[in-house]
C-alpha cells in the first residue's frame, strides 16, 4: 500500500454503540450496591411515563440552575466577602514580609569571596542572601550577640 494511495476506507472503524447498549453492557454488582439500582434499570421492560413538571427532582434541577434573586444576590455577597478576607490576608503578609526584609547591610565582598559564595549557593539550591544571613547569625551567636 503507497502513501499516496491510502484513503480513510482502507482501515477498518468499528461502529458506534447507542448509549441503551452501552448502559445494558455496565454489569451491576448486586452484592455491593443492591438498593441502587435506578428506576430506568428496575423498569428497563417496562414503558415509561413522563415524570410530572412539579417532582422533587425537577425542583432540584431548576433551583441549581436558576435560584431565586435573594439567593443570587446572598451567594454573591459571601463570595465577595471571601475574595476581599483573602486579598486583606495576602496584603498582611506581604506587608509583613518586607517588614521583615526592609534592614539592608550592605557589604562589599572581594571577587573570591564573591563566587565562593555564589558556588555555595548553587549547589545548595539557596539564595545568597540566605548563606550570608545565617552566617551572620552563627558569627553573632558563637561571639555572645
Amino acid at each position: 500500500m503507497a502513501k499516496g494511495q491510502t484513503t480513510v476506507s482502507d482501515f477498518a472503524v468499528a461502529p458506534r454503540r447507542s448509549r441503551s447498549v452501552e448502559q445494558a453492557a455496565i454489569p451491576v454488582d448486586s452484592a455491593t450496591k443492591p438498593a441502587e439500582l435506578s428506576a430506568e434499570t428496575r423498569n428497563a421492560g417496562q414503558p415509561q411515563e413522563p415524570a410530572p413538571l412539579g417532582t422533587q427532582a425537577d425542583q432540584s434541577a431548576n433551583r441549581l440552575i436558576a435560584p431565586t434573586q435573594e439567593a443570587r444576590r446572598e451567594r454573591a455577597t459571601t463570595r465577595a466577602l471571601q475574595r476581599e478576607d483573602s486579598r486583606v490576608r495576602l496584603r498582611d503578609l506581604k506587608r509583613a514580609r518586607d517588614r521583615e526584609s526592609k534592614h539592608y547591610v550592605n557589604c562589599p565582598l572581594d571577587y573570591d569571596t564573591k563566587m565562593r559564595l555564589q558556588k555555595a549557593a548553587l549547589e545548595n539550591d539557596a539564595k545568597m542572601t540566605v548563606i550570608m544571613k545565617a552566617a551572620i547569625d552563627q558569627f553573632l551567636k558563637d561571639n555572645g550577640y
